[in-house]
């Protein structure tokens, strides 16, 4: 269970954070003896779905894992001990994550392994994070290994910036489009009708239907944002379910121009996270349980975990790989070579490396395709809108110079 705390530290400072542990008392003993004078502690209630889902909420950082693995890395292999480098780097942690490094070293004092003492912080540290400290402290590497995950985590973060980069373009310009449109209708639109209600003559129809959506948004602005709320919510659950998962992940990778480039990502980290864990001495099979809890996608996944059943019965990676229909030829042929030749780990980061290569060329023409589309959009609906309104002012024209 997580229990919220907050304390003194030894400097007199109050800090405050969460931990986790099997019972209040239990809390209460970690944080005595990570020397903190306790004030408060109380259970953490599961957080409701709006706050779960909200992008700005605190949180502790990807990039301040690397940071931390990267400084961790270091004193390791300086010969630093363990928990002594845990105090070095809880000193200069952020606010969130201090008291994370602080309950991990109290579990190394207490005995316990630092990927247990990592485990029981998920939100920080993910399963593949944990299953690699967990081979390099078996095998006495863990500097190497934290040297590997530095990389890892910062060639994910470059893979998950390019997506989001490319998508912020068209994000913001179809956001723009959408308030432009609704303060026409709802602002704009009534004045208009107003002065087309003292003409006397029916209105075109184009003119008929713009007054018609303007009528409608505003006598009912105070069910439309519930039910698009009620909808999100109802999506989310959905798609959190098993069913809804795997028809929407299925989907995903159909669309046009966005499944290939889906494919691309989901191929890239695939690759890279499964031979960064083979190189790091992780064993296949766990390595492929990894892999699949971290892949994001339900195909993805299902394919993964039918690798790991064929490999567990003596045979080969590639050969599910290509009856999943997912992977592409290319793949699937450089891995068969890796696995006979015995270098898995090397053609799977290859290969990462290439399709990373690829998603940044398939980002860059998707964002080049997609920016003129929404800006004609954006043209067609404000332009359609202008027009419908002015053409009775064309038409009174009209009448007017016949009667002259």
């Amino acid at each position: 269970m997580l229990y919220f705390y907050k304390a003194k530290d030894s400097s007199g400072k109050i800090v405050a954070g969460e931990i986790d542990a099997a019972d209040q008392r239990a809390a209460t003993d970690r944080l005595r003896a990570m020397k903190l004078a306790l004030l408060a502690i109380e259970e953490q209630k599961e957080e409701p779905l709006m706050t779960r889902l909200n992008p700005f909420r605190a949180k502790v950082k990807n990039k301040e894992v690397v940071i931390f693995s990267r400084q961790l890395s270091t004193l390791v292999s300086a010969g630093v001990p363990l928990v002594q480098g845990l105090s070095i780097l809880e000193a200069q942690a952020s606010k969130m994550f201090k008291p994370v490094v602080a309950a991990i070293k109290a579990d190394i004092e207490a005995g316990l392994g630092i990927a247990d003492a990592m485990k029981k912080h998920p939100q920080v540290f993910s399963t593949l994070y944990v299953s690699m400290i967990r081979a390099g402290e078996v095998g006495g590497i863990l500097d190497t290994i934290l040297e590997r995950l530095s990389a890892y985590l910062e060639q994910s973060e470059a893979l998950k910036s390019k997506i989001k980069s490319a998508m912020m373009y068209p994000v913001v310009l179809t956001v723009v489009a959408l308030g432009v449109t609704v303060f026409l209708l709802v602002f704009v639109i009534p004045t208009f009708k107003n002065i087309f209600s003292g003409f006397g003559a029916e209105l075109p129809l184009p003119t008929r239907i713009v007054i018609g959506l303007s009528d409608g948004l505003k006598s009912n602005a105070l069910y439309i944002l519930p039910v698009l709320i009620a909808m999100f919510v109802a999506f989310q659950k959905f798609r959190k379910s098993p069913l809804g998962a795997e028809r929407i992940d299925t989907m995903m990778l159909k669309l046009p121009v966005f499944g290939e480039l889906l494919t691309k990502v989901a191929i890239a980290k695939f690759t890279r996270t499964l031979g960064t864990l083979i190189k790091s001495g992780v064993p296949i099979l766990q390595g492929l349980d990894t892999v699949a809890a971290t892949a994001g996608n339900v195909v993805i996944e299902k394919a993964v975990l039918t690798c790991r059943e064929s490999v567990k019965e003596g045979g080969k990676l590639a050969d599910p790989l290509n009856r999943s229909g997912v992977f592409p030829a290319m793949v699937v042929q450089m891995i068969g070579v890796g696995e006979e030749t015995g270098s898995l780990d090397t053609m799977l980061i290859r290969i990462a490396d290439f399709y990373d290569q690829e998603v940044d060329t398939a980002v860059k023409g998707l964002t080049s395709m997609i920016e003129p589309i929404i800006i004609v959009v954006l043209g067609v609906i404000i332009g359609t809108i202008v027009i419908a309104m002015f053409l009775p002012m064309f038409e009174l024209g009209n009448l007017a110079s016949k009667e002259e």
